[in-house]
Parts: structure tokens; sequence; C-alpha cells
């Protein structure tokens, strides 16, 4: 029997865990102990816009495959943390034996795994957390060479095999990158690498990513991992790191979203980028001519920070936005406009139309009175798709990846999710998560796995840590 104190205290444990699984508020919760990592942002200059603009372009264009350039397809920017003003979004990762935890960019656009190793002495590992193999009993050394080349850089190293965590899951033998060397750029702190979220098929170390593994495992209520990313492009007083939204793995969080999600699938036997059909542009209420075939495809890309495509297609969505000139020099695909100008441009991948805000195309300032859009051109390989659509898109939708089907849907933003752009709160840290973790191999076969709940990384791993804990005492009482 129950004692009515017991139940009074069982209401209240209720009450407070049905907050925690609740959406991420601007405001954090005083319970919860978070390293604040924030330094006023530095005013850039236009020199440093175009030098940037023109390394982001080149970036992308190696990322996937331009034939001019000799670098391998691999990762792009982007726990969920906002870092830069949307520059990228990151979330942290456990590994090792015992687990250390480490910031990573989420990128849809890659599917390999790599860290910077403690043996990196490049200036780019300098004030970052970076692993240490010999610090780990779980750890095996594979042999064998890895790189991944960017247009402005590279990381290289070997691949090693460790227990890999996130958002309360487990792989046992994740096979990822130890890098020792680090180009400048690649890294800013307190990041120490990349996780890809693209398929198996794409991974330049033909190992399982680790949310193939998941999934594929049953490791996962549902077979598919969301994202809500948030906005501080717009902001004045924007801080080097920000809340970047959430990042769920198994499930979607409908306290994020409102009304259907709009699944279109992946073109049959493409399961390698997240690849989408781009179906309709419009820029200020004006149809833009869309290529049939390979040239309307695209890959939905968390991990680049603006929207590539042809040339043709991008001059035109600019030829409606009066007095919008070619950029030159750096901003050599870019393209200028006045900053008065209200830009309304909308995008559509087989479904229905999704607007992106006027604050998002407005990539850049560059002076007074002049901006630089989101939207530039850009040449990839010929196995690559055309477009590559990233955070200056997904900042507009909740988008969901989903491995089967496989599938990419997008919904309305609920208005939980728009009360979090520009709303400065306490910034996640890299945490080990709850120990109540679903294990699979990372073979990625059909295996027997746990049932696990579905994990979600709202305002970092440590409130699976509180949930687990709040539920075993439930039980307890009960």
């Amino acid at each position: 029997m129950v004692s009515s104190s017991s139940l009074s205290l069982l209401a209240l444990l209720v009450s407070l865990s049905a907050n925690i699984l609740a959406a991420p508020h601007p405001s954090s919760p005083v319970s919860l102990s978070m390293n604040l990592k924030r330094r006023a942002p530095e005013a850039r200059s236009a020199d440093d816009i175009n030098a940037w603009a023109h390394a982001h372009k080149l970036n992308v264009e190696a990322k996937y495959g331009n034939a001019h350039k000799t670098g391998k397809r691999s990762s792009g920017q982007n726990l969920i943390v906002n870092q830069k003003a949307d520059s990228s979004f990151f979330g942290s990762v456990a590994v090792g034996t015992p687990p250390v935890a480490y910031d990573v960019i989420l990128d849809t656009g890659s599917a390999d795994l790599w860290l910077a190793s403690s043996t990196c002495t490049d200036s780019a590992c300098d004030g970052i957390p970076t692993f240490k193999s010999s610090s780990s009993s779980s750890f095996q050394n594979k042999s064998t060479e890895f790189s991944i080349t960017y247009g402005s850089g590279a990381a290289a190293g070997s691949l090693g095999e460790d227990v890999v965590q996130m958002a309360g899951f487990s792989v046992s033998n994740q096979v990822f990158g130890v890098c020792d060397q680090v180009s400048d750029g690649l890294l800013n702190s307190p990041v120490s690498g990349l996780l890809g979220l693209a398929f198996q098929t794409i991974a330049s170390s033909g190992a399982s990513p680790l949310w193939e593994t998941l999934a594929s495992s049953g490791a996962w209520d549902q077979p598919l991992m969301a994202f809500q990313l948030t906005r501080f492009n717009n902001d004045s007083q924007v801080q080097e790191l920000e809340p970047g939204g959430t990042f769920t793995m198994g499930a979607t969080n409908t306290s994020l979203y409102t009304g259907d999600i709009d699944y279109n699938d992946i073109p049959d036997n493409e399961e390698s980028y997240w690849l989408q059909t781009v179906s309709s542009i419009t820029s200020q209420g004006n149809a833009i001519t869309i290529s049939s075939g390979s040239s309307a495809l695209a890959a939905i890309d968390t991990g680049t920070t603006l929207i590539g495509g042809p040339a043709d297609a991008v001059a035109e969505i600019y030829a409606n936005i009066p007095d919008a000139e070619a950029g030159t020099g750096q901003l050599d695909g870019y393209y200028i406009y006045p900053c008065s100008t209200n830009v309304n441009v909308t995008m559509a991948f087989g479904g229905k139309s999704w607007a992106i805000s006027n604050a998002d195309f407005q990539a850049e300032q560059l002076n007074e009175n002049t901006c630089m859009g989101a939207f530039f051109s850009l040449s990839t390989g010929d196995n690559a798709p055309a477009w590559i659509v990233g955070d200056t898109f997904l900042k507009n939708v909740y988008s969901v990846f989903r491995y089967n089907p496989a599938s990419v849907g997008f919904a309305t933003l609920s208005s939980e999710s728009l009360a979090m752009n520009g709303v400065s709160a306490a910034v996640p840290s890299a945490t080990i998560g709850s120990v109540a973790t679903v294990s699979a191999t990372a073979s990625a076969g059909a295996r027997d796995a746990n049932n696990g709940a579905a994990s979600m990384l709202s305002l970092g791993p440590t409130l699976s840590l509180l949930v687990f804990s709040m539920t075993m005492l439930l039980l307890r009482l009960v």
C-alpha cells in the first residue's frame, strides 16, 4: 500500500518529468548545472565576410565531389549548440572506456565520425578536447589510414574502433577516424570533430554510421531522427555559442511542430545523401525554372550553412530581387542586394511549399546598405546532387530523416520552437548521458537488440540521466 505522502511525492515527480520531457525552453532550469562558454561577438569586416563566403563555397564544392578539385567527399559544419550565429550546429558523443564526452558537428551531409587526436600538434587542435586512445581500455587500432579533404583544408589519421554513446544509446564497436593532422579553420573550440548522419554507402571509412547501426538494429522506437534548429543570425547581441535547438533520435518531438509531417521518399536505390527532388522554387512570387532529373536532386544537409545550386537557377532567383548584383572576387558565385529589400523565397520537394524567412535569406550584411544572399551557385561532381540545401532552409522547418522507408519529412515549427529564436540561455556542454543505454553492433545487420525508449537531445544528455533516475524512483515508489 502506498502512503499518502508517497502519492504526493509521486505526483510531484510526474509533474517534474513532464516538464523535463517537454520542448526546451529559453530559460534554463535552475536545477541543471551547465558550463557557459560565451564571449562577446567579434565584429566582422567586409574582408572577413568575403573570405568566409569564398571558403564556404569551396568547402561545399569539395564535399560534393567537384570534378576540378582533388579532395574526397566528407564533412561540413554543423549538439545542439548554435555556433557563430548559425554557422554550424553541434552536439556531443561519449567515446571509450571510461567514456569521455566530445562536441561534434552534426552533419547529415556525410557519413563518418572523426575526432582530433591527442597526438595532433597542428594549431587547429590547440584548446580543444582531443581523443587519447591509450586512455580507453576498449579502443582498438584498425591500422588503416583515414583522411578527409575540404576545399579549405584537410584532416587525416587512422581508423579506430571503440564504444560510442549518444542520447542514451551505445554502439560497442563503432569505427571512427582518429585524426592527428587537422588544417586551420576546420574546428572551432569547443568542437573536437564531426558526426556524419548520412548513409553508409558514402562513408569514406566504409563503416556503418552510428545512427544507421541504431536504426537498422531496432534500437529506436521509430527508425528516424529529427532536428529543430534555432536562429540567431539576425540578433545583434549574439554570442559565440547559443542554444541550438533539439536533435531527437528514435522519435519526433510533437511539441516542436504542428500539423502533419510531409514525407517525400528518397529516389529508388539512392540511399547515399538524404536526397530530395526540388519540385518548385519561387522568388518574390515568381516561379523559378527547375531542371528535371538529376539536376533537380538536392542533398538536405545540416552540415552546410547556406544553399547552393545550379548557376542558372540561382541567377533567376536574384533576377526577381530589385537591384541584386552578382558578386565578384571572393564573392564570385554569390549575389548582393539592398538590405532594405524584404526577400520572399519558397522551396518545395514534391509536397508542401516552405518559406525561407527574410532573416535567413539575408546571410551577411556587408555594409550599411548592402547584404549578401544565402543562395549561391556551385558546381558539384557528376555523382553528386546539384542542390545542397543547408541550415538557411532547415531553420524554417522541423526536419525528419527516416531510415525506413528512406525519406525526408518537413513540418511547420510550433510556437515553442519559434520562441527559442534569438533568446539567449544556458548552453549545454559535452556531457556523459544516461547509463541506461541500448547496445548494438556496428555491422548494421538485422540483429536482436534491447528495446529502448527514444532518447532526446533537447538540452543535452544531462536530461537523459535525470529522467532515467526519476523513472527508477517512480518504479520503486509504486
